[in-house]
């Protein structure tokens, strides 16, 4: 993810498979995910500022946004079993929206999810805590798919952003391990063996994580500044 995610061009690999017409629907609809997208994002910032004026702390190191393409919709819908239109993408895909937040601390993800789904215009609609039950390979995140709602012209709509929250540590193995398995030029699994050392680096950075937390709660103990 990143913060730049400009809207598909037409002419994008796989466009054809939309009519023009469904194709202008399909940009005029992205538009919104993208409103929806800085709605969250603007959510997120003013919680992190609300935090470092309250206790002079601010648990959000970085913020990631992304825009899922229009090739990419058509894919998931198809392997999914849909047919590729608008209206299956917004009924379908919980994604097209993506907004991932990089924490310090783990303890820093459930109290900044808490805070977001405190906002009475913050709706959870599906919650997944990759980060108190990791997945098998070691995947360790929090996942929240939410609706905001988003103002056009003539019409409120509510619309699905997914949200990752995860600390340094956790991107930084989720990253690379991405990388790693989907990204290097081979469709050939990775073997058993260097899978293992992945998942056994994903427990290294846990207990680093594990530690960094105690040292900075043991410091805020030290400065008289308990949360």
């Amino acid at each position: 993810m990143n913060d730049r995610h400009p809207l598909p061009s037409p002419d994008d690999e796989a466009s054809f498979k939309f009519s023009p017409d469904m194709m202008r629907d399909a940009l005029q609809e992205m538009q919104i995910y993208r409103a929806a997208i800085k709605e969250i994002t603007t959510k997120l910032e003013n919680l992190d500022g609300s935090f470092e004026v309250r206790f002079e702390y601010n648990p959000i190191h970085h913020i990631e946004s992304r825009l899922k393409s229009i090739p990419s919709i058509i894919k998931k819908l198809r392997r999914l079993g849909f047919e590729p239109n608008v209206e299956n993408m917004k009924k379908a895909l919980h994604d097209v929206a993506g907004v991932r937040v990089i924490c310090n601390y783990f303890d820093d993800l459930d109290k900044l999810a808490d805070m977001l789904l405190a906002q009475e215009d913050v709706k959870l609609i599906q919650r997944k805590d990759y980060h108190k039950n990791p997945k098998p390979n070691g995947y360790r995140s929090l996942h929240l798919v939410v609706s905001t709602p988003v103002y056009l012209a003539n019409e409120r709509r509510e619309v699905m952003v997914e949200i990752q929250i995860r600390t340094i540590a956790m991107d930084l193995w989720a990253s690379l391990e991405h990388q790693l398995r989907y990204k290097n030029g081979n469709d050939r699994p990775v073997p058993d063996d260097l899978s293992y050392r992945l998942f056994s680096c994903a427990k290294v950075l846990s207990e680093v994580d594990s530690e960094m937390q105690y040292i900075y709660d043991e410091i805020q103990k030290l400065n008289g500044r308990e949360e």
